[in-house]
Order: structure tokens, then C-alpha cells, then sequence
């Protein structure tokens, strides 16, 4: 593999800003405080409905756009012939910029309905157009990482976003994306709040004057992944924020290793065999 696709993830901000639920003035308003907070990465989806947020939100801030990383995911409901590219158009429309730098798979098809190579090779085909820059996907297990090497050779994919925090840390697929060099992006980070009462975590913030959410978002980012922690509330998207200063020895790194209890969110019942 030549060294620009080792490297191609490299220009991708670990410390990204995640836009599901962050609908209406009250979104733009949350994105646009997460922008004056110095996030440098917006993570939305054509499902969140916050692509045209996302992108008034930019537009507001005053930042060039080559300033802001942006990501956006294909909803399943574009997997079909000839509808991704055009679905992919209509977000840049919404975004109002000419390029994302990362468009994401979101889901594989449910039920396995449409075969993979039919909505993979669209987004290649979406990348080739210079729609975006970088392909990815999410929620996607080792069985369909590998499926997807087969059909698009090794190198092609800059990363795969999928539930990982603290008491999920999906360490096999973690580890097989590191060994791929296909980066990992965890969302919720931190959990939906339910980390605030797990002692190691809060047993380390004390030593750091730091939440357990913010140590949870430090473990993350000291294990080379990219976070993408989210909020409506100033305070809070500050304090996510300011978890990317926080450095955590080995033996503290190791201490939250010991606390994974594979405690999933998001499982649908449409969605593909975990690792």
C-alpha cells in the first residue's frame, strides 16, 4: 500500500462534534458554540435531518471551509441502483458545499435486502465524481470489512464508525481496524450519560479534576480513535471539549480496559451479526 493511504486518516480531527439531535435554531446554535469551542470536525447523516444545520451553522461561523472537516453517512433507504450519488448531490445541496471530506455507509442493508457490491461501488463511484474525498462505512462488523476489501482491494476505506465507549470497547473489531489502518470513530462516546456513575472512571477524573465523561473521551482519543461526543448545551460541549487535553498513563489507560461489559445501545434487529 503507497504511504498516502497509510496516511489518508491522518488529516481526519480525532476530536469531532456529532449533530444527531441538534435540529432547528437550537442545533445551529449548538454547532455554531461547538465551532467557537475550536471542533473542527462535524459528524452528521442524511437520517439525523442536520445536514442543512451543519451547513448554516458553517456559514455563520466565519471559518473557510477548508477549516472544517465534514462527514455525512448514506441512509440505508439510498442503498438502491443509481440513488446514492443523486442522494449524495442532494446533502451537498443541503451542506451547501461542493465536497464532504468523508462520506460513510451508514448501516449495511438490513436483512441483508440489497447486496453490498451494489452500494459500495456507488460510493466509490460518488468518490471518483469528487462528491467526496474520503469513503467509509458504519456499524460495519469484520465479516463485511473483509467482504468489502474483497470487492474494492485494500486501502479504499478511511474508516468505519461504530458504538464504542468505555463499557462497549468492541475491542476485536477495534483491533482489526487499527491492523487495516481503517480509523475508528466511536459514537456515543459516552454513552448517554450512563458512565457518570462507573467508579474507575470517576476514581481517575478525581486524579485529573476531570468528569468520567471527559476521562472516557480521553481513553478514546489516547487509543488513537476518533470521538464524536454531542450535546445541545454550551457547558457541555465545552467540557466534552476540553477532555482532548487530558493525558492518561498507561496504568490508567489499562484500569478503563478492565471495565468493558459489552453493554450495547443501539441493536436493531435488522442490523448485522456483532463481532
Amino acid at each position: 500500500m503507497e504511504e498516502k493511504e497509510l496516511k489518508k486518516h491522518q488529516v481526519i480531527p480525532l476530536m469531532g462534534f456529532g449533530t444527531f439531535g441538534r435540529n432547528g435554531k437550537e442545533g445551529v446554535d449548538a454547532i455554531l458554540c461547538a465551532l467557537e469551542t475550536g471542533y473542527r470536525h462535524l459528524d452528521t447523516a442524511q437520517t439525523y435531518d442536520t445536514e442543512f444545520e451543519v451547513g448554516e451553522a458553517l456559514r455563520r461561523s466565519g471559518l473557510k471551509r477548508d477549516e472544517i472537516f465534514l462527514t455525512t453517512k448514506i441512509s440505508t433507504d439510498n442503498f438502491g441502483p443509481g440513488a446514492l450519488v443523486p442522494s449524495l448531490e442532494k446533502s451537498l445541496e443541503a451542506l451547501k458545499v461542493d465536497q464532504v471530506d468523508l462520506t460513510l455507509i451508514h448501516w449495511p442493508a438490513p436483512n441483508g435486502r440489497i447486496p453490498l457490491e451494489v452500494y459500495i461501488t456507488q460510493i466509490v463511484e460518488a468518490q471518483n465524481r469528487g462528491l467526496t474525498k474520503r469513503i467509509g462505512v458504519s456499524n460495519f462488523t469484520i465479516a463485511l470489512l473483509e467482504e468489502t476489501e474483497a470487492l474494492l482491494g485494500r486501502g479504499k476505506i478511511a474508516n468505519n464508525q461504530f458504538e464504542l465507549n468505555p463499557i462497549l470497547q468492541n475491542k476485536k473489531l477495534a483491533t482489526y481496524c487499527q491492523k487495516k489502518e481503517i480509523l475508528v470513530t466511536c459514537y456515543l462516546p459516552i454513552a448517554r450519560g450512563v458512565l457518570s456513575g462507573e467508579p474507575v472512571l470517576r476514581s481517575i477524573g478525581e486524579k485529573h479534576d476531570a468528569t468520567p465523561e471527559q476521562v472516557a473521551i480521553a481513553f478514546e482519543l489516547a487509543k488513537g480513535y476518533c470521538t464524536i461526543p454531542t450535546s445541545g448545551r454550551p457547558e457541555r460541549i465545552r467540557s466534552n471539549f476540553k477532555a482532548s487535553s487530558i493525558t492518561l498513563s498507561p496504568e490508567e489507560i489499562a484500569r478503563i480496559e478492565t471495565i468493558d461489559r459489552n453493554q450495547r445501545v443501539v441493536d436493531p434487529d435488522w442490523g448485522p451479526k456483532w463481532d
